[in-house]
């Protein structure tokens, strides 16, 4: 698996994957996805296997405990003390073969570097089971998540 800097080739390819693995939210629109790489191209990437965008990460600094809506746009970054996951969607044709560990190890260097104390995120679909095997624990924030999925959950893992 490679990971590399998202081009303005590869968003096709990034819509397609979020069309596909998300069955129970309205995709966002490639303004809102593409303005998270906008703010933080450094820790936005896609994934790829046999020359082919299989995976992608959006993420970007943020604040703790106050994930930002989702369909949000952003267009600056506040002060920030976590490195927020909006997403990683990994296609069908390539889970199972460590590409989210793999780009949670990348996630997690970069955090260092950026002086940042924790990773977050907010899992859906019942993706919570995946990130408690990756570190993550939930956390009851006051930030209403009603604008993601029923089962909503915000997880952070903390950074030695």
């Amino acid at each position: 698996m490679l990971l590399r800097a998202i081009t303005q080739g590869d968003w096709d390819a990034i819509l397609a994957i979020q069309d596909e693995c998300y069955s129970q939210l309205e995709p966002e629109p490639l303004e809102v996805l593409q303005s998270k790489w906008l703010v933080s191209p450094q820790s936005c990437f896609v994934i790829e296997a046999n020359n082919t965008v299989v995976g992608y990460c959006l993420a970007h600094p943020w604040t703790s405990n106050k994930p930002p809506a989702l369909y949000q746009e952003l267009s600056n970054l506040p002060v920030a003390d976590t490195l927020y996951l909006h997403d990683i969607a990994i296609s069908a044709k390539a889970q199972g073969l460590g590409a989210g560990a793999q780009a949670l190890n990348e996630l997690k260097q970069l955090a260092h570097q950026l002086t940042l104390n924790s990773l977050s995120l907010v899992a859906v679909q019942g993706a919570d089971s995946y990130w408690r095997k990756m570190g993550f624990t939930p956390k009851a924030i006051e930030k209403d998540l009603s604008s993601y999925t029923d089962d909503a959950m915000y997880m952070v893992l903390a950074l030695q």
